[in-house]
């Protein structure tokens, strides 16, 4: 009981958090309300593309962005909803409606949490690089195709997939075209685009919002608008929970899960690389972001997690504690309150402009290239991530390209593993027997590991050995050695045997004792004392057996 509070506590936030706050409480203020003129426009455009609205954005960026900067792991992170959670959520929309949505959001809470008090958050370093930029390059296409139908003026295209969705949008649009849709789309992403590069603090993604929308209501022209949002946050309420519903949700809450702890660490990982002294606790960062996720749906908020756009946006703008990702909430929630007529006559075609200008930010073309160059498997495994999360889903493109790099990885490392000839040593020997002991024994050097990717191989290579009484294996530099290691050795030497040569083996590890004891591998050799501590012992006794015995 004590060592479940004391890991409680460890989680919870402490001492040392209210001494950053206290340091720089200014620069928060400043940093925070920077970063809630960018996260605006996103939050409002990534609740459109989820199918939950604009308000269930914005609520999102208040409620759960309040509750990760409190109990989050980094001083730094900004969470809210994100277009790789939208990319997830669009599909659960269609199925199970927003109650749907929200029960999968509570789960994934839930889930976030177990692997919070589990200690997941140390193996996400482990992720290879090639699929975190192959599932962020195809996200990026994601969200660009999620706004097409917005940045065209369509509103009834169809599809099972997204990028069905944009390609009957597109024969729509051809029909009947509306070209001041796509004007305003193009006009806010080129805006941001080119400003980006100018004045990057300048928030244009704010500016452009503000002028598309200005123009709209100067100029009589037909653009879908957001709508009436909320005055008000809603009260909370359960009404989403259906405990009937918990089994069909589970697998999206386990994608929802995976991505906001994926997404959320590694934004948090990227924040401590911009700079000097900050260093995030992994495990409270998932234990934040499942609070924050337990949250939002109460409020009628969509799933959330970090944002690596708007903590970058932070960083440079000055935080040093989490103060100014709560300042950033608290300013939303401001807008919210005193500004949502105004807000409601945004167009969704500049909104689809915002997310357009991000997509193209969240590519990094030199850094893909690099690793399409890198390796052969590098370049299949971005490929292979990236095509898979477009067409099919991110949680599958990421099993997919994980498994696919254990693939490459496993044949690169059994293809370190060798077994080469090595000279006996010739000491103490006259060129008579020299020759004799060359002819009639052989020692191979067995180096790097003996598992299940390289033993065929091994299997192979020994059963070629011929024309020897004696083999010498020297398995000093056996790294490590699993049960099918162990059981093709027992058949490589079961197989000399047969043909009358005698196995000798020198060097073993003590750590692979158990291995090979408990295969039986090693039980006749020890019984017939053909197991030695080194590799001189080995060839005194290999002497023994090869040489004639005197006349």
């Amino acid at each position: 009981m004590a060592a479940a509070w004391g890991r409680v506590r460890a989680l919870l936030p402490g001492r040392a958090d209210l001494q950053a706050v206290r340091r720089a409480p200014r620069r928060d203020l400043l940093a925070g309300l920077t970063v809630a003129i960018v996260a605006l426009p996103l939050a409002l455009a990534f609740g459109v593309t989820s199918g939950l609205g604009a308000e269930a954005g914005l609520i999102t960026a208040v409620v759960a962005g309040a509750v990760a900067a409190v109990f989050g792991g980094s001083n730094l992170q900004v969470s809210g909803p994100t277009g790789a959670m939208t990319v997830v959520l669009v599909p659960i929309v269609a199925q199970f409606g927003a109650n749907g949505v929200l029960l999968v959001g509570a789960m994934a809470g839930v889930i976030l949490l177990v692997l919070a008090f589990a200690r997941f958050g140390r193996f996400v370093r482990y992720l290879p690089v090639p699929v975190i930029e192959g599932f962020t390059a195809g996200i990026a296409v994601v969200i660009a195709l999620q706004q097409v139908p917005a940045a065209l003026g369509v509103t009834d295209a169809q599809g099972e997939r997204v990028w069905a969705v944009a390609a009957d949008a597109v024969a729509r649009f051809v029909v009947h075209p509306h070209p001041a849709a796509i004007a305003v789309a193009l006009g806010v992403a080129a805006v941001m685009l080119v400003g980006a590069r100018w004045r990057p603090g300048v928030p244009f993604s704010l500016l452009a919002v503000a002028a598309a929308t200005i123009i709209a209501e100067l100029v009589p022209v037909d653009l879908i608008r957001i709508g009436a949002l909320p005055q008000t946050l809603p009260a909370p309420s359960l009404d989403f929970l259906d405990l009937g519903a918990v089994g069909v949700l589970l697998p999206a809450a386990f994608a929802v899960a995976a991505l906001a702890a994926l997404e959320s660490l590694l934004s948090a990982t990227v924040a401590d690389g911009m700079t000097v002294d900050q260093r995030h606790d992994p495990d409270r960062e998932l234990f934040g972001q499942g609070l924050a996720n337990l949250a939002s749906p109460l409020f009628g908020g969509i799933p959330a997690t970090a944002a690596i756009a708007r903590t970058a946006v932070n960083v440079r703008a000055g935080a040093v504690s989490r103060l100014a990702a709560l300042t950033h909430a608290v300013a939303l929630a401001g807008i919210v309150l005193a500004a949502a007529p105004l807000v409601g006559r945004i167009p969704l075609a500049a909104l689809a402009g915002v997310l357009l200008a991000t997509t193209v930010r969240m590519v990094e073309a030199a850094s893909l290239w690099a690793l399409a160059r890198a390796t052969r498997g590098d370049a299949l495994v971005l490929v292979l991530t990236f095509a898979v999360t477009v067409i099919w889903d991110l949680v599958t493109a990421v099993a997919v390209g994980v498994a696919v790099a254990i693939v490459v990885a496993l044949r690169a490392v059994a293809r370190s593993a060798k077994m080469e000839q090595v000279p006996l040593d010739a000491d103490d020997h006259t060129a008579e027997e020299q020759a004799l002991l060359a002819e009639h024994i052989v020692a191979y050097r067995l180096d790097g590991p003996l598992f299940f990717a390289a033993a065929h191989n091994f299997l192979l290579q020994l059963s070629d050995v011929a024309d020897v009484r004696v083999v010498i294996l020297r398995m000093a530099r056996v790294t490590t050695i699993d049960a099918t290691g162990a059981q093709v050795l027992g058949d490589a030497i079961r197989r000399l045997q047969g043909r009358g040569i005698t196995v000798l083996l020198s060097g073993i590890d003590p750590g692979h004792d158990q291995v090979l004891d408990t295969l039986g591998v090693a039980d006749q050799l020890r019984r017939d004392n053909l197991i030695f501590p080194d590799t001189p012992a080995a060839i005194a006794y290999a002497r023994v057996l090869a040489l004639p015995a005197p006349a």
